[in-house]
């Protein structure tokens, strides 16, 4: 590698290294600038040097889109179908139309925060505005391309970070009421069975659509009243399918009430009788809610969430996605005074954090009624001989000591 100093005023200086020529045949370099004496910035170039041969600096003039392909290619395996098409899309509509051709040494801090208000403003379909946490999901996503372009030695330092993208209001989480779920639970009894176990499954396990999706009898244990979750069920591009494991790529075993092993039971009969209208046999392999007799193929998740929105319509509910099964499994158990492990371990979130995140203000409010069940233990302990009453108790100082 070869490199060499260039004034750039007094007692500033760049460095600068040779790396070859490039795919299309421009010459790279990479470039820093030096403040301090000479000696010091020819110690600043000899290290610039055997970084680039070492292959840090290998493609330092690449732009923002070289960047993201090679970093989306890496971490396709690692991501599901819908993130990486979710990623493809907020790329290709939105961030590679603006900084795509830009080199990463010339993006600045100050052009993505421009960039973030002009979303803010018209950054939607047909002009219209993006919504804060739209456009903190484009943030997030440039910072994630921009890390590993520092790790990779693309550029020193990440602009992403010093931006200042919009703030997002905590999301309001819908919750049913019990009462609204044995609405919706009497509803699908009588219209659709097979609806109606996956709405009480959703309810009392926590578990994602797709992950209930991806049930297949193997995973029911009627005896010991287990449920084994292991894996999921993505819907595709043209209506095809994909099993994959679990969000956390670890499997969770949760304990299911009596109730619910009955009507899990009575399906399992339904489901037998079903594949022998087809002169086949119910296999450990075949999906528990399924488009087939003979359990094949599991439901698609986006076709569960439209028969709910459908059976929430004919029953009269309010406007609840199937999602807040899970919120309402989350705040129940937490309102029961369940360990937050506990919760996290059912929910299949990869540590309690993620759950104290999401639920916490009903941590808060499950804290605050511990402080008041253990004050409610040691009131007595306040009262005299006497027989103190409450009112004078409550008037009591922190610091008075009881005569």
């Amino acid at each position: 590698m070869r490199g060499h100093l260039e004034p750039r005023g007094k007692n500033v200086w760049r460095a600068k290294v040779y790396l070859g020529r490039g795919d299309n045949g421009t010459k790279r370099y990479v470039t820093k600038t030096v403040r301090g004496t000479k000696r010091h910035a020819e110690d600043v170039l000899a290290e610039l040097v055997v970084e680039a041969g070492a292959g840090t600096h290998d493609v330092t003039g690449g732009t923002v889109r070289e960047l993201a392909a090679r970093w989306l290619e890496m971490s396709r395996s690692s991501l599901s179908p819908t993130t990486v098409r979710e990623y493809e899309r907020l790329l290709d509509s939105l961030i590679l139309p603006r900084f795509g051709s830009v080199r990463l040494r010339a993006l600045r801090p100050q052009s993505i925060d421009r960039f973030y208000a002009e979303l803010l403003d018209n950054g939607g379909e047909g002009g219209r505005s993006l919504s804060p946490r739209s456009v903190s999901h484009v943030h997030a996503l440039l910072r994630h391309i921009l890390n590993q372009g520092v790790r990779w030695g693309w550029i020193a330092s990440n602009p992403a970070l010093r931006t200042s993208p919009p703030r997002v209001g905590r999301h309001e989480i819908l919750t049913p009421e019990p009462k609204e779920i044995l609405t919706l639970l009497r509803e699908a009894e009588r219209t659709d069975p097979d609806l109606a176990l996956f709405v009480r499954l959703a309810a009392v396990t926590g578990a994602r659509r797709g992950e209930l999706c991806g049930l297949r009898w193997g995973d029911i244990d009627l005896v010991g009243g287990m449920l084994s979750i292991t894996r999921a069920v993505i819907g595709m591009r043209n209506d095809s399918l994909m099993v994959k494991d679990t969000k956390t790529h670890a499997g969770r075993r949760i304990s299911l009430d009596s109730e619910t092993l009955g009507v899990l039971s009575i399906h399992h009969d339904r489901c037998v009788q079903r594949a022998a209208t087809v002169e086949s046999c119910l296999s450990d392999s075949a999906f528990v809610f399924s488009t087939e007799a003979d359990g094949s193929r599991p439901r698609r998740p986006d076709g569960m969430s439209l028969a709910f929105i459908r059976l929430r319509r004919r029953a009269g509910v309010r406007e609840l996605p199937l999602h807040s099964l899970r919120h309402f499994a989350a705040t129940r158990m937490l309102d029961a005074g369940v360990p937050v492990r506990t919760v996290a371990g059912r929910l299949g979130h990869a540590n309690a954090a993620t759950t104290l995140n999401v639920y916490s203000h009903w941590v808060v409010a499950s804290d605050q009624a511990a402080a008041v069940a253990l004050g409610d233990l040691l009131r007595d302990d306040w009262a005299d001989s006497t027989g103190d009453s409450a009112r004078s108790r409550s008037v009591r100082t922190p610091f008075e000591i009881p005569s």
